[in-house]
């Protein structure tokens, strides 16, 4: 039988978790092992979001969820494997995101699908573009 420290250890390898997220997760399910696994696996999908938005609309989205606030990073991928990442601090706006977002609509004209995946301080959201049609 597992003692605390290697069900905490299991979780930290298996899902790429903090000791404190891990302890957390455990406590909540009474330390059953492969309830936490679930349930830190149904919490990562809940943190993902996926809007379509055609590659000329791709730009605009970012400025949107930008002014919504809570993002620190930006990452623009094609088939997993990512183009640019750019970090977002608090309070950019204007023309300090412009450079940013030239970059980004660079990007987006030369790949017909890419995905945008947002980081916010305390959850992730993925935001895929179409091709072109």
């Amino acid at each position: 039988m597992m003692d605390n420290l290697q069900k905490i250890d299991v979780l930290r390898e298996r899902m790429n978790v903090s000791y404190e997220e891990a302890r957390s997760t455990l406590e909540a399910v009474n330390w059953d092992i492969v309830e936490a696994l679930v349930k830190l696996e149904q919490d990562e999908k809940s943190r993902k979001e996926e809007i379509f938005v055609r590659g000329n609309e791709l730009v605009e989205k970012v400025k949107e969820l930008v002014r919504k606030g809570n993002v620190t990073k930006i990452r623009v991928k094609q088939d997993g494997k990512t183009l640019v990442e750019i970090p977002v601090t608090a309070g950019v706006v204007g023309a300090l995101l412009a450079p940013q977002l030239a970059l980004i609509g660079a990007v987006a004209t030369l790949v017909s699908r890419s995905s945008l995946e947002i980081e916010k301080s305390n959850e992730k959201s993925t935001v895929d573009s179409e091709p072109y049609h």
